[in-house]
């Protein structure tokens, strides 16, 4: 028995080795795409050490001095760097909130266009925002919110307001400016892939429901949705993490002194002692916080969804 197992994987050995040979080629462009992604995405993490010392760039990482937790003792210290994380989270979390569930109501919404003709400009005009940079959508909103902007005459002619408000002096419209630039530029493309997952929906599905007499609104609560639950639960989960990237561009284009308490997040932190203040053992320590609190939201919200769906990232 013994031998037999023994020259199973003895032949299984040669069968592997054979594979290698005969893809060879592709076994040498893995070995380049292995290469660069240990060069360019883990090589660069080496630079975590910062965080833990009194980082000077003429002693390098290896020759200044090690501080420890200093510097995340400092960062929870200070009562900006706190301020930050809030503006952070719920930037994220508004912004993860509103871009979905815009998203998924679009998809649903143009897969109930039953015209061709319109349906495809339509989806084609949606997602044209997505690949405008952020300083030409800085400056529409600039524009059209702006005291002499169209947003002030329509209030103003509509009789809802008796003076033009400036939205960009008051903190408390930031939030919701900078939720409604994310939906505007990022619903169309991310429409795409719910669109395609209703699509993949079988249409029998449909033709049954008809014939039992149901409706448009009765389609969408028991077929669509179900249909789309998996993808949306993958995406969820994936964006969950990116919840402390709530952005860096539209923060820092559209904040000024008014507004600085509700539009510095953590990214725009690091930016300011990182680069500017020439701290970059302060700068790494807060991007590390950012990293570790995204791994630790995608393992919490993977392990709620292992306990309580199907559908999880591993």
């Amino acid at each position: 028995m013994a031998q037999n197992e023994a020259s199973v994987v003895k032949k299984d050995k040669k069968i592997t080795w054979k594979e290698i040979k005969k893809q060879k080629f592709l076994m040498l462009i893995s070995f380049f795409m292995v290469v660069y992604g240990i060069i360019f995405y883990y090589w660069p993490l080496t630079g975590w050490l910062m965080a833990f010392e009194n980082y000077k760039p003429k002693k390098g990482l290896l020759g200044s001095k090690f501080i420890g937790l200093d510097k995340f003792k400092f960062l929870f210290e200070d009562e900006t760097f706190l301020r930050v994380i809030r503006n952070t989270f719920a930037m994220g979390f508004i912004n993860l909130v509103s871009t979905t569930v815009m998203a998924v109501l679009f998809a649903i919404l143009l897969n109930e266009v039953r015209k061709g003709w319109i349906k495809k400009p339509i989806q084609t005009i949606s997602y044209l925002p997505h690949f405008l940079s952020w300083i030409v959508v800085t400056s529409i909103l600039h524009d059209s919110l702006s005291s002499t902007g169209i947003i002030n005459d329509l209030l103003l002619k509509c009789g809802i307001i008796d003076q033009a408000i400036n939205f960009f002096a008051h903190p408390k419209y930031f939030w919701p400016i900078v939720a409604f630039a994310n939906c505007w530029k990022e619903t169309g493309f991310n429409a795409i892939i719910y669109f395609a997952a209703i699509t993949a929906i079988d249409p029998s599905l449909y033709e049954a429901a008809s014939i039992d007499g149901a409706d448009r609104l009765q389609k969408i609560r028991y077929i669509t949705l179900p249909g789309i639950k998996p993808t949306f639960l993958i995406l969820l989960l994936m964006n969950v993490g990116n919840v402390l990237n709530a952005g860096f561009e539209v923060q820092y284009l559209l904040g000024n002194g008014l507004v600085q308490s509700v539009s510095q997040t953590i990214d725009i932190y690091v930016l300011k002692w990182g680069i500017s203040q020439n701290d970059y053992s302060l700068g790494t320590a807060a991007g590390l916080f950012k990293s570790v609190v995204s791994i630790l939201l995608i393992v919490i919200a993977n392990a709620v969804a292992r306990k309580y769906s199907e559908e999880r990232l591993f």
